[in-house]
């Protein structure tokens, strides 16, 4: 678990900078998501509570995260073994029929 928070802490440093996010910062955040695997089901969940809690000027960014991770968790690990894509896939799919 100290990996998810270490997540967390790279992820709650978005806020230290103004957008738009440099490059560094953004593999940053996606290499710790990365080392996290294992947990990565509480990494989705730090992805979109931050999304849903941030202010406006943070919203595109935090998908901008979602984006990095899913890519480069598809690159390593291919599209039959990536687990961070079905997860988003389902838990944005669930909300949007919430909401409609």
């Amino acid at each position: 678990m100290d990996t998810v928070r270490i997540f967390n802490q790279e992820l709650s440093g978005l806020y230290e900078a103004k957008p738009p996010i440099s490059k560094a910062k953004m593999a940053s955040i996606t290499r710790s998501a990365m080392k996290a695997i294992k947990f990565y089901k509480h990494v989705v969940q730090s992805v979109e509570k931050f999304i849903s809690k941030c202010k406006s000027e943070y919203k595109i960014p935090g998908l901008y995260v979602i984006d990095s991770i899913v890519r480069q968790s598809r690159h390593q690990f291919g599209t039959e073994k990536d687990v961070f894509a079905p997860r988003y896939t389902f838990t944005y799919t669930y909300r949007l029929r919430i909401k409609f």
